[in-house]
């Protein structure tokens, strides 16, 4: 009598399953979303104290969205660069290659688990934000509308899932921790201040830094950053971001093919 044995697991379920456990298991992910959550906390007080002795007032969603968001995001790119690089660092990716011998199913397994996870953060985190400053300014500044707030909420969600996967995709294609940061902070921040300086202004809105930020505002308001009303919608903005993360990722899936581990 010949017994059959039924295979459970494995796939893209048993891959997610097991980047998921792998996720939460190590100390950097806490580290990360702690020290993003301090700093937008951190920030949204100390701006929403200055509304009671300013005379520029400003509203609850446009100080999540000043520096408290601009100095959150980093801890985003810190984590989700962590993700894949450090299997690279410490050799858990040739573990990892061997259970999930599918390239294309290790990256999309990974994105799965990193995008939900940012974007409901970026969604906690701006509502807790706006709450605190809320609370602290007690009548000063300028009023924040559902509208408004719902705005910053899904579009700094959004922006947080797909700024991890535009970390991911340039992790697989660099496999160094140190590489991806510093070519994604030069994205974000300094490459379109460059370009604009070489008369290409109009550019500026489709990096994907600056078009997180306008998918968070609403249209014909400005950009926090840039100071300057952006030329789309709020979604649009998400698109561009999408395009970005969709171009790292299918070149980290070809690099991933082409080199072993």
């Amino acid at each position: 009598m010949t017994a059959t044995v039924e295979a459970r697991g494995g796939g893209l379920p048993g891959a997610v399953a097991s980047e998921w456990t792998k996720f939460w298991s190590v100390r950097a992910t806490w580290w990360c979303l702690v020290a993003g959550t301090a700093l937008m906390l951190f920030y949204g007080t100390l701006s929403a104290i200055a509304q009671r002795i300013g005379d520029q007032p400003q509203g609850a969603h446009t100080i999540a969205l000043g520096g408290g968001f601009y100095l959150t995001q980093f801890a985003v790119i810190a984590l989700a660069t962590l993700f894949v690089t450090s299997e690279y660092a410490g050799g858990g990716i040739r573990s990892t290659l061997l259970w999930t011998p599918v390239r294309s199913r290790v990256v999309l397994a990974k994105a799965a688990v990193l995008a939900p996870v940012l974007f409901a953060y970026g969604v906690l985190l701006s509502c807790a934000g706006m709450a605190l400053a809320t609370a602290v300014m007690n009548g000063h500044g300028l009023p924040t509308s559902f509208e408004a707030g719902f705005t910053t909420a899904s579009g700094m969600g959004g922006y947080f899932a797909l700024l991890g996967l535009l970390c991911t995709g340039i992790g697989w294609a660099l496999r160094s921790a140190a590489g991806t940061l510093v070519s994604v902070i030069v994205l974000l921040v300094p490459l379109p201040l460059i370009v604009a300086s070489l008369g290409l202004p109009e550019a500026m809105p489709y990096f994907p830094g600056i078009a997180g930020v306008n998918a968070m505002v609403e249209a014909g308001q400005p950009n926090p950053i840039t100071m300057t009303a952006a030329p789309y919608a709020p979604w649009v903005g998400l698109l561009i971001c999408a395009a970005w993360a969709a171009g790292a990722l299918l070149a980290g899936t070809a690099v991933l093919r082409r080199r072993d581990a």
